[in-house]
């Protein structure tokens, strides 16, 4: 899982072994290397002593009434990550039960177990960094997912870089699970469809722009000023709004698509529409789009969900003014909702 295609092509006898063995485990969703029985007893045995195609097993699982399922997986050193399966849209059929529009899905990855960000509204910072996964990791959790929610491998859905962890504090091994993600002999999911989401690592966006991989930017953005960001996100300190803004416009991007914006909404922090007015100013010049997020809350937080008369103010302002502003939907709200929360749960039933 961790392995390239070229990667494992050079591991075998003969390279096109490699396509054959990433038939098996992508498209046919194969767990097991004495499944693949066009490949010789000799190599699957081989195989079978070299390499794990499952390194992590699904331990909980969450279903909303929307949908929703956030899983908790246990990696191979005991340690826990969560991935969520957002279902944005249940296929739709014909009076003769041919498909008339496709569902359309989408996987919220980890990067890490914890992170450095140390975000104060984020519940998995409370638990520090532990290390950060390995581009298998981050593959095998979609993989996981696809199947076991009978997702085939031909349903592309979208990937969105924002669970568990800061995805530019692991840069080399996201960059790797993206190409092993776009790989056409795998899943094929190509890179438009795939979304880095950062707190704003102002060099490794630059890093990851000089790349030109094609995928998408997203900004957890939460403030406009640097005193409150400073508050939420202490990595401020080290890269500030200015250098972020500076970043995302040197950015290379699709002109037909806008640069996302995540800002999370909390009540009497930065929901004022003083606050929209400044987020006007500072995005003056870059096509964005704003995701207004309310804060879910979760237990021994401060910090409190937003009215939505605010939420729907504060994205009326954006909006008669130019600036594209969407609220999210709030999936998942009657489960373990914040990033981390289902871990933290399973932390505290361990002890």
């Amino acid at each position: 899982m961790n392995l390239s295609l070229k990667e494992l092509g050079e591991s075998l006898p003969k390279k096109f072994q490699a396509k054959q063995i990433y038939d098996w485990i992508y498209h046919k969703y194969a767990t097991d290397f004495s499944e693949m029985l066009n490949l010789s007893k000799n190599l699957r045995e081989e195989l079978q002593s070299k390499y794990a195609i499952e390194t992590m097993e699904i331990i909980n699982r969450e279903i909303s009434s929307d949908g929703t399922i956030k899983y908790l997986f246990r990696l191979v050193d005991g340690r826990t990550v969560e991935t969520v399966l957002l279902r944005m849209r249940d296929d739709k059929f014909d009076e003769n039960g041919d498909v008339l529009q496709q569902a359309k899905y989408t996987i919220c990855v980890s990067t890490q177990v914890g992170c450095k960000v140390g975000c104060s509204f984020c519940l998995t910072a409370k638990g520090g960094f532990v290390r950060d996964l390995t581009a298998g990791e981050i593959v095998e959790q979609i993989l996981a997912i696809k199947r076991d929610a009978e997702i085939g491998y031909e349903r592309k859905g979208n990937i969105v870089y924002m669970g568990m962890g800061e995805p530019l504090d692991n840069l080399d091994n996201l960059v790797k699970a993206i190409k092993i993600l776009s790989d056409e002999n795998g899943l094929s999911i190509s890179p438009r469809r795939q979304t880095v989401s950062t707190s704003g690592l102002s060099t490794k966006i630059d890093k990851l722009g000089l790349m030109d991989l094609g995928v998408h930017l997203a900004i957890s953005l939460h403030s406009v000023d640097d005193e409150v960001r400073n508050e939420l996100i202490p990595m401020n300190k080290a890269f500030n709004i200015q250098s972020i803004i500076e970043a995302v416009k040197r950015f290379p991007y699709d002109n037909r698509k806008r640069v996302m914006f995540e800002y999370l909404v909390i009540k009497d922090i930065n929901d004022s529409l003083q606050s929209a007015k400044k987020l006007i100013k500072l995005l003056e010049g870059i096509k964005a789009k704003i995701n207004l997020i309310y804060f879910n809350p979760y237990p021994g937080t401060t910090y409190e969900r937003p009215s939505e008369k605010s939420m729907e103010e504060f994205a009326d302002y954006l909006n008669r003014r130019g600036l594209l502003a969407t609220i999210r939907s709030s999936r998942g709200i009657d489960i373990s909702a914040a990033c981390g929360q289902l871990r933290e749960k399973e932390t505290l039933y361990m002890q």
